[in-house]
């Protein structure tokens, strides 16, 4: 998928294998998170894509193309993706600083259909699309709430039906789209233990990086998850979690979980927050211990 960048680099992606660019310290301001709400609200944009989802589903064989809006703050060159704090972006070295061109949109998503299944996914900001051959359906424009619960029908496994790789792939442009409220949709995604691990720890991920106060208490129940996997992601989720509010759970966890692995995790990244109460654990962990 395209290389994403904000402020922070993180080297690998959130799936952990080597890849793009990925940051994350200005998406919590601009993931704004509405209340996780009813079991309907949590159903309602994904259902918003279902038309949509059937139009893709129709083509049978070929590359569908369609565009839609971004939220404020995302901006592309069409070959990488960039969520910025300020209206204009500066890279800089010891010496120097000079301006980025970052585009504020569209979002252009691109998926490869195989017998009415989606194959592949692949998403870009910015730019200009490229000539279509033979079997290029143009789509256009979409609403952004149509293109989001496409996406979001995609991660869970709803029709059309779609590989691994690209329902995985599929929740991070959902998260990007103009004036709608995804973690609802993800949280649920996170729980649902029917799906494959690598989608339920992306849907993690991404609610530790931009979702607010009432998914950190969902994260905070995924420590408890059957999948060992998803309990590891939750925690990393949580120590993401912005102004200190994961620290509290992340203290919890590392006194009390069952899993020692899941208690090491909490200590690991409380050991790198550089909050006060996070030495205050320490010391009394390792006075409590004689050492």
């Amino acid at each position: 998928m395209t290389r994403t960048t904000t402020r922070t680099t993180m080297r690998t992606t959130p799936s952990g294998r080597a890849g793009g660019v990925w940051t994350t310290a200005a998406l919590p301001a601009l993931l704004a998170l509405a209340p996780v709400g009813s079991a309907r609200a949590q159903a309602e944009l994904p259902a918003r894509g279902a038309a949509l989802a059937e139009r893709v589903a129709a083509v049978g064989d070929g590359t569908v193309r369609l565009t839609y809006a971004l939220r404020e703050g995302v901006c592309g060159d069409g070959g990488s993706v960039r969520v910025r704090e300020r209206e204009r972006d500066r890279d800089r070295s010891r010496d120097v600083e000079w301006d980025r061109s970052c585009e504020p949109g569209p979002g252009r998503l691109v998926l490869e259909v195989e017998g009415g299944a989606v194959r592949a996914l692949r998403f870009h900001v910015g730019g200009r699309w490229r000539a279509a051959d033979a079997r290029t359906v143009e789509l256009g424009e979409v609403p952004p709430d149509h293109a989001a619960g496409l996406l979001l029908r995609l991660a869970r496994g709803d029709a059309p039906r779609t590989a691994d790789r690209a329902a995985r792939e599929a929740l991070f442009p959902a998260t990007l789209a103009a004036g709608v409220n995804p973690w609802p949709a993800l949280l649920t995604l996170a729980r649902d233990a029917g799906r494959p691990r690598e989608v339920r720890r992306q849907a993690v991920f991404w609610l530790g990086v931009g979702a607010g106060d009432a998914a950190t208490a969902g994260l905070g129940e995924l420590v408890d998850d059957p999948d060992r996997e998803v309990r590891v992601q939750a925690v990393f989720a949580l120590s993401r979690r912005p102004d200190g509010e994961g620290i509290a759970p992340l203290i919890r966890i590392a006194r009390t979980h069952r899993d020692p692995e899941v208690r090491r995790q909490a200590l690991f990244w409380l050991g790198r927050s550089d909050d006060p109460r996070a030495l205050a654990l320490f010391e009394e962990l390792l006075v409590g211990s004689g050492r």
